[in-house]
């Protein structure tokens, strides 16, 4: 490291250092200018001492600055990242030893020397800290292991990234588009095999995790086939260890991809277990990647809705189309001239568009009298009087039947439910909703999920909110105007997904209430991989149906085989939660007991651990990613067999060299302690003489 320093001036300028000169020796002349019994050498050397001194005081009075450079050379980074994955070694090609790579990556350290910083690493899902021959990473996430060193070394100055990989990923984005922020050229070691082997299996299975007790429900089971043609593929379906359904399906080219469709019955309610396999063909490379594991909730009831609405409008079609996509509810629209039609009892929420209650006496006395759950929805047409006394969640104040355009403004502090960020996101960009023209009050217990935001002004109306009240739940929406919404997000988007979630959250919300029990526990998913901790949440309600966690939960788990394991919940919020931690592959189910006052309450439920091959799935080497890779950054690819070329190559590179940093500094001479030092040795000395000399 390298240092230097020099005096700068600031603003006053330097030539002032003359006079501060002058100043050092008119003082000594002074002093020192009357003959005494003094030599004349001794006396010429008292007064340099005494004008330095004088001149170093003057100067400090000036506030010079000393600036100080000092110069750090930083040696370029190597970062050495090694896939750990198990299809390293499960398609390893013949001639190619797997420990001798790992060794010859490692002596790249030796062989480089001291001119670059060499950092190793290993990755599959996760990036770990020096090299691996293990090579038994179940999943492989090539992007987050470029995202982490990117990360961990941002700011410095890295050289070259060494990437020994197979180019396959089954977890992540795909690493080209991480690669462009890491600003160093990859040098890609292709490690696996890219010949193309015997091989079926199934790629993926789309589907949805929810079916209707009684109802049909179709998925789609994707497929591949290489260097099969002739032979004929045959799927088979079992549901909880029952055979259901089998397809024959004939492999006609050697690159074979074929989607098929499956028609299923949801006829048990609960959890169930599907699994997809396909019958091994002769000489097949992999058989791992030939079954597939699904699980599918069969729900045993859809919610009822009823909306009611005074005149057509288009927002009727909107929320209808919408709830229609969800397929756990059930949607009935009726003109409040129709409403002897229906029994308002058989629906579990109702939804009041534009509706003048005091008008329909059956309507409003079923509601004042019942605990279903209502949504009043306001606008052009609506009674505003009629409507501040059919409902205390939000009042509205309003001098003349004009209506304002009013923005959605969402609010950090709602808490009733959990909207994405790119719902919240689009929300910003979507037109305004038209609330009727007046000041509003939103209620005392009101959970205020939108305020209004009227042209650039952030109003605190509130424009969407809801309520619990003693275990009956209302929403309000205060402006008309959903059909825009869904024409924005469609245009700008090409799909309602932002307006489906936001509607069927808010159903779920009001619907949630109409059966809630006193003690609930749920998982956070009804199925989980073996790596994931298996979390289990718990809601305990007190008498007036508010949220309570004083009393300990206990759980018990217990597996296929039927051993037991036991637990008790952690306090969370007002609820409780239970990391069981990572579990075995199996079936599981639970129950959880707790006691509040003298009643005793139980829960139950089931969940699955299913395990994951997902390293076995793909046999083929990418090693055209790792050309992408390595041709984008400036690098190159090169076989196992090739590592020993890597120094010179990196060597030979102009653009990893080393980099100086300069760190400039500014203190005040007056701040440096060797200049007082300097002072005081300067008088200590003259007056030392002096004494000596007998002048003091």
């Amino acid at each position: 490291m390298l240092f230097l320093f020099s005096v700068t001036w600031g603003t006053i300028s330097g030539w002032w250092a003359l006079p501060c000169l002058a100043v050092g020796i008119l003082y000594a002349w002074l002093l020192y200018k009357q003959p005494t019994h003094l030599s004349n050498r001794f006396r010429y050397g008292l007064a340099v001492v005494r004008a330095l001194a004088v001149t170093i005081i003057a100067l400090l009075l000036l506030s010079p600055l000393v600036k100080t450079v000092s110069y750090q050379p930083q040696k370029p980074l190597v970062l050495i990242a090694q896939d750990n994955s198990a299809s390293i070694a499960k398609f390893n090609p013949a001639g190619t030893n797997l420990k001798q790579v790992v060794a010859d990556l490692d002596k790249l350290k030796e062989t480089l020397g001291d001119k670059y910083d060499v950092r190793e690493f290993h990755f599959d899902k996760n990036l770990q800290p020096g090299l691996s021959s293990g090579f038994k990473g179940k999943q492989t996430d090539v992007s987050s292991a470029l995202h982490q060193l990117n990360e961990q070394y941002v700011n410095q100055n890295i050289g070259a990234l060494i990437l020994a990989t197979d180019g396959l990923y089954n977890q992540g984005s795909d690493p080209q588009y991480e690669a462009r922020n890491l600003k160093a050229s990859i040098y890609t070691v292709a490690l696996g095999d890219t010949t193309i082997r015997r091989d079926l299996r199934i790629s993926n299975i789309n589907y949805n995790k929810t079916a209707l007790l009684g109802n049909d429900f179709e998925l789609e089971v994707e497929t591949e086939a290489y260097l099969s043609a002739g032979e004929t593929m045959q799927l088979n379906v079992t549901e909880d260890g029952k055979s259901v359904q089998t397809k024959n399906i004939p492999i006609d080219v050697n690159n074979w991809h074929k989607t098929i469709p499956l028609k299923l019955n949801a006829d048990k309610k609960g959890l169930h277990k599907f699994t997809f396999n396909l019958a091994p063909v002769k000489n097949e490379v992999s058989l791992q990647n030939n079954t597939e594991t699904i699980y599918i909730d069969d729900l045993d009831a859809r919610q009822k809705i009823l909306l009611v609405y005074s005149s057509p409008h288009p927002d009727i079609s909107t929320i209808k189309q919408s709830i229609e996509n969800n397929r756990n509810y059930e949607l009935k629209t009726v003109s409040v001239d129709d409403l002897s039609k229906v029994k308002l009892s058989d629906y579990n929420l109702l939804i009041l568009h534009q509706v003048t209650l005091s008008t329909t006496p059956t309507l409003q006395k079923y509601i004042s009298s019942g605990t279903t759950p209502v949504w009043y929805m306001a606008g052009a047409q609506t009674n505003i009087l009629d409507f501040d006394l059919q409902q205390k969640l939000i009042k509205i104040t309003a001098n003349r039947p004009d209506l304002q355009e009013a923005f959605a403004l969402p609010q950090t502090d709602f808490s009733s439910f959990t909207l994405s960020d790119s719902v919240l996101n689009k929300l910003k960009q979507f037109p305004p909703l038209l609330a009727p023209f007046g000041s509003y009050n939103a209620g005392s217990t009101a959970a205020v999920l939108f305020k209004q935001k009227i042209g650039n002004i952030v109003t605190q109306y509130p424009l969407w909110a809801f309520e619990d009240d003693r275990g009956r739940r209302t929403a309000v929406l205060t402006g008309e105007g959903l059909w825009r919404w869904q024409l924005a997000e469609y245009q700008l988007y090409g799909n309602h997904n932002a307006l489906d979630e936001l509607l069927s959250q808010s159903i779920q919300y009001l619907t949630a209430n109409a059966n809630r029990q006193r003690f609930r526990v749920y998982t956070a998913k009804n199925v989980f991989d073996e790596s994931e901790h298996v979390l289990i949440n718990a809601e305990l309600y007190n008498e007036a149906l508010a949220l309570v966690n004083t009393p300990d939960v206990k759980l018990d788990l217990k597996d296929q085989k039927g051993k037991n394991y036991s637990y008790q919940f952690s306090r969370a919020g007002q609820s409780y939660q239970l990391d069981a931690g990572i579990l075995v592959p199996g079936e599981y189910t639970y129950t959880a007991t707790t006691q509040i006052g003298k009643q005793k309450l139980s829960a139950s439920g089931q969940f699955s651990v299913k395990s994951i091959d997902l390293e076995a799935r793909q046999s083929t080497a990418n090693h055209q990613l790792l050309r992408n890779l390595s041709k984008q950054s400036g690098g190159q690819m090169l076989r196992p067999t090739e590592i020993g070329k890597l120094t010179q190559l990196i060597r030979q590179n102009e653009n990893i060299k080393t980099l100086v940093n300069e760190d400039k500094r500014y203190n005040d001479l007056i701040d440096i302690k060797w200049v007082f030092v300097l002072i005081l040795a300067l008088l200590s000395a003259e007056w030392f003489l002096r004494k000596r000399e007998g002048e003091i």
